[in-house]
């Protein structure tokens, strides 16, 4: 699915398939919060109002730091037309009034076009809207020949049930994901467990049982029925 996606589109999903985010931390991703030095994301505010550190991945990092020499170019440009302005949330506004043009608080993936704040007038380029990557991921699914359903917050589901997989620990996993209760995270347990319950079914059993009875040393070449 990810090779059906290109440019901001597959660097958007690729985040949150790599670093577990939430569409919306995504969204309002700013410059300041990629460390590319330490390969980590800092989220800030994420849901219930709580701060986690993800991890960068490596694959990402080439292509995010070409888009963001690009945007940066670009808020040049804004702030030599007079703007360049971002949304800060109102406490930081009061307090830091300059520090929504400065280039750290930018968004990571702005819209491609300026527009007034609803609130208060002021032009801003505000963050990419959420159904841009929606529709492009559903698209790339469709094109992949995924039958299951699968939306942005698909890969953020599979971020956490791949590390599982591979046998990060569970309490690594909920840091990650930015889960207050482990309970939140065992959800994803499932995919250790194959089948209903993790149970194996008694004729899965039976041909694993008369493989192992075909290949013993002095077996009758025709096994009976069990």
């Amino acid at each position: 699915m990810l090779a059906g996606l290109e440019g901001v589109r597959w660097l958007m999903a690729s985040l949150l398939y790599g670093a577990g985010l939430r569409l919306q931390e995504c969204l309002q991703l700013r410059v300041k919060d990629v460390d590319f030095a330490y390969r980590q994301v800092f989220v800030r505010d994420g849901k219930g109002g709580r701060d986690r550190v993800t991890m960068l991945p490596e694959g990402v990092v080439q292509p995010l730091q070409a888009h963001l020499g690009k945007l940066r170019t670009l808020h040049r440009k804004d702030l030599v037309e007079g703007y360049g302005e971002v949304w800060l949330p109102h406490a930081l506004a009061r307090k830091y009034p300059r520090a929504g043009f400065e280039w750290g608080w930018q968004f990571v993936f702005p819209s491609k076009k300026r527009s007034p704040d609803p609130e208060t007038g002021v032009i801003r380029r505000h963050h990419v809207y959420p159904d841009t990557l929606h529709r492009a991921v559903k698209r790339a699914a469709r094109a992949a020949g995924i039958i299951k359903p699968v939306s942005c917050h698909t890969l953020r589901h599979s971020f956490a049930t791949h590390l599982l997989q591979s046998g990060s620990d569970i309490r690594t996993v909920q840091e990650l994901l930015g889960h207050s209760d482990v309970s939140t995270t065992m959800v994803y347990t499932h995919v250790m467990n194959k089948g209903a319950r993790g149970v194996t079914s008694p004729l899965d059993r039976l041909e694993q049982a008369r493989a192992e009875y075909r290949v013993r040393p002095g077996a009758p070449q025709a096994a009976g029925v069990i």
